[in-house]
């Protein structure tokens, strides 16, 4: 009898179904999606500068950024608030030689205010990173 209504218990209401995919919807920061691994030991640090190449989308594709159109690998300090939250807290998860996907909701990208004309207000950006280097 105990065992039955701990089960029944346990299976999730519309409701609470529902209210779960709205708080895990709801998540705010950067999600780091590894494309390809690093070497796993070289991690930068609050302070170190980074060499990367990135190119940057809006989430229906369309680029407005690209280091590798230039043709030169952005170099900047890392973690001291120089770029955006979600690369000051998702480039220090990885390591040197790693390619990955940064993935940063507005309040990690450029939030309410955007960067128009390129960013419109309140958007979720996506940037392919690779870690080339750090000092």
């Amino acid at each position: 009898m105990y065992k039955t209504r701990l089960v029944q218990s346990l299976k999730a209401t519309p409701l609470v179904a529902r209210r779960s995919f709205s708080v895990s919807s709801a998540r705010m920061g950067v999600t780091v999606e590894t494309i390809s691994p690093g070497d796993g030991k070289n991690f930068p640090k609050q302070g170190d500068t980074v060499h990367m190449h990135y190119v940057g989308t809006l989430q229906d594709g369309s680029k407005f950024d690209s280091s590798r159109d230039r043709g030169s690998p952005f170099v900047t300090p890392i973690g001291v608030g120089r770029v955006i939250k979600g690369w000051d807290e998702g480039v220090p998860q990885l390591s040197l030689g790693q390619k990955a996907n940064l993935i940063c909701t507005p309040d990690y990208a450029y939030g309410a205010r955007g960067f128009p004309p390129v960013i419109p207000a309140n958007a979720t950006l996506k940037f392919e990173v690779e870690l080339l280097k750090i000092n």
